[in-house]
């Protein structure tokens, strides 16, 4: 089979369109499926009659509108009652009315329930709860005066929550009970400390300690709202002690590392027991080992080591991901220490540990490869050679090569993409973080370049070790088995074939092409960009500019010769202009003027279309890449016209040599002819010529003859199509010229022109011909007639114009349908012309 893609591409296209297909089948599968259903279903029952109005609110809805702004009343009443009115009773009294009615609104949902009346239950119980506040208030104001503040409502809501809690599962059809004790029950020991003199550490054991409580609640307690209200409270005190320890760490590592390490602790039992929540609790938990074990660390080694003690940490909480890793027997992954969800997150916080260390260590890659641009003096002024790029610790190079090594080792794809990317990232930050002389840091840039473009030309070796499966089983496959990573199944039965529970589409898989083209595409990126940042470092030297650009030089054309598909042609393109490059820095180097680097320049275009006549894969590209190399070429000869005309007109001859070959033969001929019209003209202005015929008619003859071969060819062809830009573009110019012209050669040689022209149109019935030659012939008359007629005019009596005018519009007007008429078969005569 002749085809020019390799196998390896054409694998992947192969794969991909198979895929395309078996997703298709599925669509149309499932089309069908309900085409079928809605052909072949029962007829609908009659409708029903008229419905009657529904009613804005359903009485349940409506009961508990009222209920709920009735027991709202009450409250406001016992709050007024309590704060405006207790001044004017006794002692016996004030305990008398408070005992009573607290009483009275606690007793009352027992008889309610008994009865079915839930939603009163519940507004007279949150009405007895908010009097059991109010009795604890009254009770301090009155015989606990001098009792402390913060103390005294640590005990009070440590008795209301127990109180709320025994009455709530007492009475376990009401929901606001058991919520309230919960809330309640986040006060005590957080006020407790406060009021003991405690500072933010205590206060922040006190919080993680109630957060403990509220997990042990979360855990054990079945009701869900006093479970969210639980999640609630355990996610802010927990935060609090989490972000309390994180700051001690920094201040006081070891009083912080006992509250993260008690905190980490909580959330990963939690994490464990809770399976909805255990990626969320694993990762807090992670992060918090981290943080405390970086802590400790960090006070024993100076601050240059201080993000890669905390990326050592990440990574060694991120290890635990290999406690379960597919590849242990089927045995032993039901023995696994750990589930997959906690496992899970703990490999998420080591690795986003590591990753923000990662962020920390590319400033010095910036500088690496952005710094040689950063340029305030001339080129070869030696900015760059005597002295550093910049100044980062070398320990930012050891983040990354620790972080290229542990993703190296991962056999994943992504993994490997992140590797390359890192060591690419180390490379480039070797320069900088060890400070390295500038010679050093060039060939060091060039290696780069080497080796990302000899990765991206052969992937193979960066393939290696992958696990690389084309495709998982289809479901329901007799004999399918189950795929290595596929999530455990809770629900499933011990036995249950993987078809039975398994998605119903195949799952498509990368393949070892698709994954070499991933990796070449990421290697190819990277050394262009080392490539570009190797070539604005070298300009501070003159040597090494040309060194420099003669490596990159055969690079790129190795890349081009032995690379497939895009790569190839993004490396012959970068391989012109990096000839583009030695061609401008030679002629530097030789002190030649611009109008003859200009001259230089055409000789690179000249020579990619040579190229592109033989390197066909790539010739398209290589040409549209040198015909930019000439815009500037162009413009470096505008200066001088002399040399502008010759280069636009070497331009046209490069074009015309390229339109030999019939692939190009359309576009490159028309290219020529413009470049050789702006060549004549450009000329002609040196030459200081302003007759406009000296430059529309090398336009207008060609452009005849163009269009009377396309005529000949296609009769159907219209003449405006044929004839009428080159008409035009002599025409209306000479007009133009003709008007200010006050001389009489030339409105004489227009009008005997545009009188041939005109002819011509209406004897081979050509509408373009006519049109154009009859309109400027009238204008030119009009030009020359205009000086005579003003004369008769002024000669003439004042009321004669007037009077010939309105004599026209009466016999206008008389005649008005048969002048219609003729205007009519006018058109339709001029309209059925070509």
């Amino acid at each position: 089979m002749d085809n020019s893609l390799p196998p390896a591409d054409e694998l992947v296209l192969v794969d991909r369109e198979l895929a395309r297909l078996d997703a298709r089948r599925s669509q149309l599968l499932t089309r069908r499926a309900w085409l079928v259903r809605a052909l072949y279903a029962p007829a609908a029952p009659a409708a029903p009659g008229p419905r009657p109005p529904v009613a804005d609110s359903t009485p349940r809805s409506a009961q508990n509108v009222l209920l709920t702004l009735g027991g709202t009343l009450l409250t406001i009443a016992a709050i007024a009652f309590t704060l405006v009115s207790w001044g004017s009773m006794g002692i016996g009294g004030r305990a008398a009315v408070l005992f009573l009615v607290t009483s009275a609104a606690l007793a009352a949902p027992v008889a309610l329930l008994r009865r079915g009346l839930v939603s009163t239950a519940e507004s007279v119980a949150a009405l007895g709860l908010v009097l059991m506040v109010l009795d604890a208030y009254a009770l301090h104001r009155v015989a606990l005066p001098g009792a402390d503040g913060l103390g005294y409502t640590a005990v009070a809501a440590a008795v209301l929550a127990g109180g709320w809690t025994a009455y709530g599962s007492a009475l376990s059809r009401l929901r606001i009970p058991l919520p309230a004790a919960v809330v309640a029950g986040q006060l005590p020991l957080p006020l407790g400390v406060l009021a003991a003199g405690g500072g933010p550490t205590a206060f922040a054991w006190a919080a993680l300690a109630t957060a403990a409580a509220d997990g042990a609640v979360i855990l054990w307690t079945r009701p869900a709202p006093v479970r969210i209200t639980a999640a609630v409270g355990a996610a802010a005190l927990g935060g609090w002690a989490l972000l309390t320890g994180g700051w001690l760490s920094l201040v006081s590592p070891w009083s912080g590392a006992p509250l993260l390490l008690a905190a980490a602790a909580i959330a990963l039992y939690t994490a464990w027991r809770t399976p909805a929540a255990a990626v969320a609790g694993a990762v807090v938990a992670g992060l918090a080992v981290v943080t405390a074990a970086g802590g400790l660390l960090r006070s024993a080694v100076s601050s240059d080591w201080t993000v890669p003690v905390y990326v050592l940490c990440g990574l060694a909480v991120a290890s635990v991901w290999l406690t379960g890793r597919r590849e242990a027997p089927p045995e032993a992954r039901g023995r696994r220490a750990l589930p997959d969800g906690v496992r899970l997150g703990l490999a998420c916080a080591g690795a986003g540990a590591a990753a923000l260390g990662v962020v920390w260590a590319l400033p010095p890659v910036a500088a690496g490869l952005l710094g040689p641009m950063a340029r305030t003096t001339g080129v070869w002024s030696g900015e760059h050679a005597g002295r550093p790029l910049a100044s980062f610790p070398g320990t930012a190079a050891l983040v990354l090569a620790v972080a290229a090594a542990v993703l190296a080792a991962v056999p994943r794809l992504w993994a490997r993409c992140g590797a390359l990317a890192l060591a690419w990232a180390l490379l480039t930050a070797l320069p900088v973080a060890l400070g390295l002389p500038y010679a050093a840091t060039l060939a060091l840039q060039l290696l780069t370049t080497a080796a990302a473009l000899a990765g991206a030309v052969r992937p193979g070796p960066l393939t290696r070790g992958l696990r690389r499966p084309e495709t998982a089983p289809e479901a329901g496959a007799a004999g399918a088995g189950r795929p290595e990573d596929a999530p455990d199944d809770p629900a499933a039965a011990p036995g249950t074939p993987w078809a039975a529970w398994a998605p119903s589409r195949p799952r498509p898989r990368a393949s070892g092409a698709e994954a070499g083209t991933t990796l070449g595409r990421i290697a190819y990126a990277l050394g262009l960009g080392s490539a570009v940042s190797a070539v604005a470092l070298s300009l501070d030297v003159r040597g090494a500019t040309f060194a420099t650009l003669g490596v990159l030089l055969v690079l790129l054309g190795g890349a081009a010769a032995f690379g497939t598909g895009a790569r190839r042609v993004v490396a012959a393109c970068a391989a012109v202009l990096t000839a583009t490059g030695l061609v401008v820095a030679s002629a530097a180097a030789g002190g030649f003027e611009d109008h003859w680097t200009a001259l230089a320049l055409l000789g690179v275009t000249a020579a990619t279309a040579s190229v592109g006549a033989k390197a066909r894969p790539v010739a398209l590209p290589v040409e549209i890449t040198g015909a930019v190399v000439a815009l500037p070429a162009f413009a470096l000869a505008a200066p001088r016209p002399a040399f502008l005309a010759l280069t636009l007109a070497l331009g046209g001859v490069v074009a015309a040599a390229t339109a030999v070959r019939p692939e190009r033969r359309r576009f490159a001929s028309w290219t020529a002819a413009v470049l050789f019209l702006l060549a004549a003209w450009v000329r002609l202005a040196a030459w200081e010529v302003t007759t406009p015929e000296a430059y529309t008619l090398p336009v207008t003859v060609p452009a005849l003859v163009v269009g009377f071969l396309r005529r000949r060819r296609d009769p159907e062809a219209s003449s405006w199509t044929a004839y009428g830009p080159g008409l035009a573009a002599t025409l209306l110019p000479s007009l133009v010229a003709a008007w200010t012209d006050p001389e009489w050669p030339r409105p004489l040689a227009l009008g005997l022109a545009a009188l041939a022209v005109t002819l011509l149109g209406a004897r081979f019935r050509l509408q373009a011909l006519l049109v154009l030659g009859g309109s400027v012939l009238a204008l030119d008359g009009l030009h020359e007639l205009a000086p005579y007629v003003v004369q008769a005019v002024g000669a003439l009596p004042r009321w004669l114009p007037p009077a010939l005018a309105g004599l026209l519009l009466l016999a206008v007007g008389a005649t008005y349908e048969q002048r219609l008429r003729d205007a009519r078969r006018l058109r339709d005569r001029v309209a059925r012309m070509r």
